[in-house]
């Protein structure tokens, strides 16, 4: 039994390698095109700043692309000062995108668990989202997610979520693809407590392994294109709530948006088809 355990950890050592190559694959390329969160404008106290002032919105200083990455999170107002890119023949998936076929244009449930002692019950929408449905049944499977952090989190009113799956927990990183296009986005830009849905950049066609949830109602600017909804949470808010999100942001960015106070770190995912 020695050989074929001491094979077996072997093998797993050299797929939690390739799994580390994966998340860090792209990290270097990430900070020489931008460093950037990939929540676009996250709204956050945008809502506030756009009512009190009619300013635009600024994306925090983590992202040196501020005002691209800024363009699709504003609640009231189209807060961006460089056009988003449209859909054009250069639009396209990079890397390996796990295939759509995945997601069997049926519904998957699983679980998140985060720090441990919060556990979210998710169900995410084959049928409505085939595409981004199948990169997090992929993600989820290969365990992509387990140790990484939400790293970002919004408490203003009418923009409250928490944004979670950067490789590197900073809102940087990925799997080592990007993808579009956009699927199954709301025509009126309301993301309802529990929404489930992939961050993104500027581009349509940065979709990748980040996505944010929705602890309470939300609305985000919609100019730019907005946001693929992926699936819901079915339980566990409360909890959530509880523990992480009602303790609040540790250090705001410019536009309101920060680290939650409570570091938050996946502990566990599952996912399995409902048949």
């Amino acid at each position: 039994m020695a050989p074929r355990n001491q094979g077996r950890d072997a093998r797993e050592a050299r797929d939690r390698l390739r799994l580390y190559q994966a998340r860090q694959g792209l990290h270097d390329r990430r900070r020489r095109r931008r460093r950037r969160d990939d929540l676009v404008a996250l709204v956050a106290l945008v809502v506030v700043a756009a009512l009190a002032t009619g300013s635009q919105l600024v994306h925090d200083g983590r992202a040196t692309a501020s005002a691209s990455a800024s363009a699709s999170a504003s609640a009231s107002a189209s807060a961006t000062s460089t056009p988003t890119p449209s859909a054009s023949a250069t639009a396209a998936d990079t890397g390996n995108v796990p295939s759509a076929s995945i997601a069997k244009a049926s519904t998957w449930t699983g679980r998140l668990t985060l720090n441990k002692t919060v556990t979210l019950d998710i169900e995410l929408d084959g049928k409505a989202a085939p595409q981004s449905t199948s990169v997090l049944v992929d993600l989820i499977r290969k365990q992509f997610y387990d140790g990484t952090s939400c790293h970002r989190l919004s408490v203003s009113k009418g923009a409250q979520f928490i944004q979670c799956g950067s490789a590197n927990g900073d809102g940087t990183g990925d799997a080592g693809f990007e993808y579009g296009p956009l699927e199954n986005v709301p025509a009126d830009g309301d993301y309802p407590t529990g929404t489930i849905a992939m961050a993104r950049s500027s581009s349509q066609y940065s979709q990748n392994t980040q996505f944010f949830i929705t602890y309470g109602d939300t609305h985000l600017d919609g100019s730019t294109g907005g946001y693929t909804v992926v699936g819901k949470v079915t339980a566990g808010l409360p909890r959530l709530r509880k523990t992480i999100t009602s303790k609040g942001i540790g250090t705001a960015g410019s536009d309101g948006t920060g680290a939650p106070k409570v570091p938050t770190t996946i502990t566990g995912a599952t996912i399995a088809i409902e048949r």
